[in-house]
């Protein structure tokens, strides 16, 4: 849980690095809340409570995979390899499995180490 509510607490910050850990952590807990709330729409017949989650939490999910790119030693600017239909999220995908660098890079300590 503390790795979702970090997410939060970066809300907007698209410098520094993110562990895959920090990730995939995030995402779990995001699809879990996303199907909670999608199932509750469903049996009270609106989906205004999902819509409201998905517009609250998409700054932070952005900000995470950027951060996670800088993390693989990427630009955030390949998260715009998503947009391409098929190969795009394949592409994106891989890139947040990979291992982050073991040593600083340009975009800042190595998150494991501190």
């Amino acid at each position: 849980m503390n790795w979702y509510l970090s997410v939060f607490k970066n809300y907007a910050t698209f410098s520094g690095r993110a562990r895959r850990t920090e990730y995939w952590m995030f995402l779990l807990f995001h699809a879990i809340v996303l199907a909670v709330l999608l199932g509750l729409g469903a049996v009270v017949h609106t989906m205004i409570p999902y819509l409201a989650y998905v517009l609250a939490t998409a700054i932070p999910a952005i900000a995470l995979t950027v951060r996670r790119l800088h993390d693989t030693g990427r630009s955030g600017g390949w998260f715009f390899i998503g947009l391409v239909p098929f190969i795009g999220d394949i592409v994106l995908f891989i890139f947040t499995v990979l291992q982050g660098d073991p040593a600083d890079n340009s975009y800042g300590p190595n998150p494991k180490l501190a």
